[in-house]
């Protein structure tokens, strides 16, 4: 089947909404900085991989890599990278609308609407990710068979990309907007709506 390539659903949603990064206020977070090897004739030649999030922890988020021979420059690129890749998530009341699964590679996560205190409940390189998006409640776990950062993350964006908003879903099942909000309110901890 081949592995999905991220950055190509990434540009499709980005060319239906185009978001600039400028207007946003953005924040800045290394998940990971790796060091790599090559071997020439005159001995080891180091440089360094990062990858990075960027959001404004109000439902815009980004991931990026940049290589370079020092860190400060491979973090710089990387921010500049994950900027061209912001996409638009929605939210309902700091948690997402429904449960959704991402996989990327051998990564799979799985991410679930939390009641309002829960807290973000996940771990390693998606806890950026969710924190950065502006999500302040949500289940996540690594169900996968991989903890490698970069697939993590990739698959998180992946689950991020299947989310639907209300008016979505409402629009598909030819249902009143309010009701379906009112039933992912009961998810994000509300009370229910009569």
């Amino acid at each position: 089947m081949g592995v999905k390539n991220i950055e190509r659903l990434i540009e499709q949603r980005i060319k239906e909404n185009p978001i600039n990064p400028d207007t946003l206020n953005l924040e800045e977070k290394v998940v990971e900085i790796r060091r790599t090897t090559r071997v020439m004739e005159g001995g080891r030649r180091f440089s360094f991989s990062t990858l990075a999030i960027v959001g404004d922890r109000n439902g815009h988020v980004g991931f990026g890599h940049g290589k370079a021979r020092e860190v400060p420059p491979s973090i710089a690129k990387a921010i500049v990278d994950a900027k061209k890749r912001i996409i638009k998530v929605p939210l309902i009341e700091g948690t997402i609308p429904h449960d959704v699964y991402g996989e990327y590679d051998s990564a799979v996560v799985l991410l679930k609407p939390a009641r309002r205190g829960t807290g973000v409940v996940a771990g390693g390189p998606m806890r950026p990710v969710l924190e950065l998006l502006g999500v302040t409640d949500v289940l996540a776990k690594i169900v996968g068979r991989t903890t490698n950062p970069n697939a993590v993350v990739r698959a998180t964006f992946d689950a991020l990309l299947k989310l639907k908003s209300p008016e979505e879903v409402a629009k598909v099942r030819g249902l009143e907007e309010e009701k379906i909000k009112s039933v992912y309110r009961i998810y994000a901890g509300g009370v229910p709506v009569r």
